[in-house]
């Protein structure tokens, strides 16, 4: 079974949000508080309060600078890159960041590498953002689920000016991700939100199939008069082998295009995220032979694989269906055999292994340092797997 997270956006989401929810849902706080000091932040500091919304009981945090600090420092997309390469970041931090300058590069028309944040590059952005992804670190998190978006209309101010919400970078972040309308006043998903749950999230929807172990309660600053500014998240673990995953099927019919060039589409699709990529032929219009690519991925990950179908092949178009997978739970084994290793990977079903596949390619290049057969490895692999 794996340890499920559904983030329920009651009120939207934003970092402190979000972080207030995590807490609230037994996250380690001295993980949290000691994210400051891995970033390099001196004079950082994180409050957290007990506060209470439409009478609901929740955490609120709030990100705080010494007054020798200016904590709304402006920050430049090369500037946090370097930031988090160079520190103890947790590594899905520049994920998230990447996402969050791609989709600033295309609200402004420009390379991601001209990006300036703004308020995005300040102390609390950097907090909420790999604070968010700590705290789920450190509940044991490994699937993330997220319920469709509030979104209200109205305008905020901004470093650039008077913006329109949600703000066109957020909308730009949520692309593929299910909203609703509400009469709110007021910026009820920040990009910081977005860009969390939209990265971390591997879809978007009602609550998953699990068995319900704890519930965390985050506010926002605000107080609304319709609704809690509250985001609300539910922990558990799924429901054994009856419990599904969303993915993405993204297909296209090409006969134009110059066979030597499908492993390169190929490759680009895994690279961009595709979790598996085929070829089937078919004859198409005008008795011409041709194929199908096709690939899947996980919803977050569509529009990546989708623009590398279309930059990669002649296709002027695609097909997008959303399907359900079942999936095994999956570990990752290394077993020592004379000369090297090989990593070996297990399907578990209810806890029991029913699968057990060494890597080929590591077998390949095990077999071709040491003079055996590929076969000869392979089996050695299997063997060490089961005694393991």
């Amino acid at each position: 079974m794996s340890r499920v997270a559904y983030v329920d956006c009651v009120g939207g989401v934003a970092g402190d949000m979000l972080l207030g929810a995590l807490l609230d849902a037994g996250a380690d706080a001295e993980r949290l508080q000691r994210v400051p000091e891995a970033l390099g932040l001196a004079g950082v500091s994180i409050v957290v309060t007990p506060v209470e919304r439409q009478g609901v009981a929740a955490r609120h945090v709030e990100v705080r600078a010494s007054e020798s600090r200016d904590g709304h420092v402006h920050r430049s997309w090369r500037e946090i890159r370097h930031l988090l390469e160079e520190t103890a970041a947790p590594p899905r931090a520049l994920e998230i960041f990447t996402r969050l300058a791609e989709a600033e590069a295309r609200v402004h028309g420009v390379p991601p590498e001209q990006v300036h944040f703004h308020e995005l590059g300040s102390d609390d952005t950097l907090v909420d953002v790999c604070g968010a992804v700590v705290l789920f670190e450190s509940l044991g998190i490994e699937r993330v689920v997220c319920s469709p978006l509030p979104v209200a209309r109205g305008l905020v101010r901004a470093a650039h000016g008077i913006l329109p919400v949600p703000s066109p970078a957020t909308l730009e972040l949520l692309r593929g991700a299910p909203l609703y309308g509400v009469e709110t006043a007021g910026e009820l998903v920040t990009p910081t939100g977005a860009a969390i749950v939209s990265t971390l999230a591997e879809s978007f929807g009602p609550v998953p199939e699990l068995v319900l172990d704890r519930v965390g309660y985050g506010a926002g600053t605000s107080d609304f008069a319709d609704r809690p500014n509250i985001v609300r998240v539910l922990i558990g673990t799924s429901a054994g082998a009856s419990s599904t995953r969303e993915v993405a099927l993204l297909e296209t019919n090409l006969d134009d295009l110059n066979p030597e060039l499908v492993p390169d589409a190929v490759a680009r699709c895994f690279e961009a995220g595709a979790l598996d990529v085929w070829t089937v032929p078919v004859q198409m219009k005008k008795g011409r032979p041709g194929f199908v690519l096709s690939a899947l991925a996980r919803p977050h990950d569509e529009e990546a694989v989708a623009r590398a179908i279309l930059e990669e092949t002649t296709a002027l178009g695609l097909r997008v269906g959303r399907l359900r997978r079942y999936e095994l739970e999956r570990e990752e084994r290394l077993v020592e055999l004379a000369g090297g290793s090989v990593r070996v990977k297990l399907g578990r079903l209810d806890g029991r292994v029913v699968n057990v596949s060494p890597e080929h390619d590591d077998c390949a290049e095990l077999a071709r340092r040491t003079g055996r057969s590929v076969k000869t490895v392979w089996a050695a692999a299997l063997a060490a797997a089961g005694e393991g």
